[in-house]
């Protein structure tokens, strides 16, 4: 159930809010008051195409908000599919519009329009000129059917939606699967030159990362022999210009002098020094240097092997396992292109029998919809006579689709005739807007029961109709509003006099700008908007007598129903 409404920002309207009731809720005003404002800013959260134009003139923003109570088991448990959570029973849908795009939330979070549009299908259900239209088409029909025979069908359009897919699964493959001879053989040898190259390659799962850690040892090894031999050299004595020869030759330089100075003989055993520490250290890096082990062909056969495997990864799949799926794959494509008649021949048994299984399903599924469609029908042109088509005649005609689709194989379509003697014709053929709005409410009448929406809001649903056939729409409508929270704008006072709860839009100006206002009016007022829709701009006593005997008559008729 809608419980409240807000609105700023949105041409007339500068910030309007209204807290709705169970059962019917009317809105009324006078023409130009910003009646379809109102219903146009619950569409826009809903997911309404945005128009920069419903901005209020000067402001930055709008903002439209809406807050449900959800008391329903079922609309709980799609909630919780489509990611809403209720909390505390509540879900609040939002929509911010800015100059050049909209912020969508619900609960809070931010959503994309499809979840909101989704989320929103499940909350209320909006009927207004474009819905009625909607009747002219015959998709539209087989959904209200449906919607109807949904008890009797079970889970049959779910079975049959995913059996047809499967089947035009199958189908599809059969044409990919039609080759010619030519493509055949080359398509056969393209996929044994590439199992082949897997074959041998003798793929090991986990080989790859093994390989990568050695690799990376063994290039560091080389780096550090490298690097230990260089220095072995520089600091070594085999070389004339190593730092050892060097010092070998300073410290002879200076034994074949230092029997001339004294003075000489600390200098003279500083360098024998470092020379015999040069020597120790050399001598050490033999000894490390000898130590080390690198084996060049070791270190070339793990390189070519990481190569190999990193080829086959970019070829057939990022990791080994994906090359060895891959592989998988190709060997099994391998075998039908190698035995394609039998592989052809299994496809088409297949294809046979899911075609067969499919048939049976939708025999069963029409079997079904034509049972419930004679009962639709019953009961539809029963709320039809109650709505003012006294002789009309309202049946459902089925034609077999050419082929399968994933609603089975019926092409239904809605037939009426509401005049002696004229024959049964398609709705788009015969009906008028005004008519259009009341199939629709008798379509809406018969469903009340079997729909788990909670709120459903009626736009122009009295276009066309006055006196008695107004009566009996009211009638309607109070009538799915036992069942239903029922949200409808209306100029009629038939109408209005059936509301549970009604409020009435004003125009007014303040500080020289024009505004829309929404309020709900107490019992008292209720009368007066009645006699204001009943007497125009004046109102009599007589008039206003007929409001209080309109209000009456409605009251009676309330409780007697109910």
């Amino acid at each position: 159930m809608l419980t409240h409404l807000h609105v700023k920002n949105l041409a007339l309207i500068d910030e309007a809010e209204i807290d709705f009731s169970e059962g019917l809720n009317i809105l009324t005003g006078e023409t130009g008051a910003g009646k379809s404002i109102v219903i146009g800013s619950v569409g826009l959260a809903l997911g309404d195409k945005v128009s920069r134009e419903l901005l209020r003139e000067g402001a930055d923003y709008g903002l439209v908000e809406l807050v449900f109570q959800v008391s329903r088991d079922s609309q709980q448990k799609r909630l919780l599919e489509l990611g809403v959570v209720p909390e505390d029973d509540q879900v609040i849908i939002s929509r911010k519009i800015l100059d050049k795009r909209s912020m969508n939330k619900i609960n809070g979070e931010t959503v994309p329009l499809s979840q909101l549009k989704e989320t929103a299908s499940v909350l209320i259900d909006i009927h207004g000129q474009h819905e009625h239209q909607s009747l002219l088409r015959k998709k539209k029909h087989l959904e209200i059917l449906d919607e109807f025979a949904k008890d009797k069908l079970g889970n049959k359009k779910e079975e049959l939606a995913a059996l047809y897919g499967h089947w035009r699964e199958l189908t599809e493959k059969q044409k990919e699967a039609k080759l010619d001879e030519e493509s055949r053989l080359r398509e056969i040898s393209l996929l044994e030159f590439q199992l082949d190259e897997i074959e041998k390659a003798g793929i090991v799962l986990g080989e790859d990362e093994e390989l990568e850690q050695q690799y990376r040892r063994m290039t560091h090894g080389r780096k550090i022999m490298e690097a230990v031999g260089a220095a072995y050299g520089i600091t070594g004595y085999e070389d004339p210009q190593a730092a050892g020869s060097a010092i070998g030759r300073a410290l002879r330089e200076l034994q074949s002098v230092a029997s001339y100075d004294e003075d000489m003989a600390p200098l003279l055993e500083q360098l024998s020094d470092i020379d015999g520490l040069l020597n120790d250290f050399n001598r050490d890096m033999a000894e490390y240097l000898t130590s080390l082990e690198f084996s060049e062909e070791t270190f070339y056969e793990t390189e070519e092997r990481l190569n190999l495997l990193n080829q086959l990864k970019a070829k057939y799949g990022k990791t080994l396992e994906q090359v060895l799926a891959w592989q998988k794959d190709a060997q099994e494509q391998l075998e039908k292109l190698l035995d394609y008649d039998a592989y052809l021949l299994k496809l088409e048994q297949e294809i046979e029998d899911t075609q067969e299984h499919l048939s049976a399903l939708c025999r069963q599924v029409s079997k079904i919809r034509k049972s419930c469609a004679e009962r639709l029908c019953q009961e539809i042109r029963e709320h039809l006579v109650d709505l003012n088509f006294l002789d009309v005649r309202f049946e459902m005609q089925f034609e077999i689709l050419p082929g399968y689709t994933a609603l089975g194989t019926d092409d239904a379509e809605f037939l009426i005739s509401v005049n002696p003697g004229e024959p049964l014709r398609p709705l788009m053929k015969i009906a008028s807007g005004g008519e259009l709005s009341r199939i629709m409410l008798a379509i809406k009448t018969v469903l009340a029961d079997k729909d788990d929406i909670d709120a459903v809001i009626f736009d122009e649903i009295d276009v066309g109709i006055s006196g008695r056939t107004a009566q009996k729409v009211s009638e309607k409508m109070m009538l799915i509003g036992k069942t239903r929270q029922v949200i409808c704008i209306t100029h009629l006072a038939q109408i209005a006099a059936m509301a549970d709860s009604h409020y009435r839009i004003e125009k007014m100006v303040e500080k020289g700008e024009t505004k829309t206002r929404i309020r709900k009016l107490a019992d008292a007022e209720a009368i007066e908007e009645l006699a204001r829709i009943l007497g125009g701009a004046e109102i009599t006593d007589t008039v206003m007598k007929n409001a209080e005997e309109m209000k009456k008559l409605a009251k009676d008729k309330k409780e007697k129903i109910r």
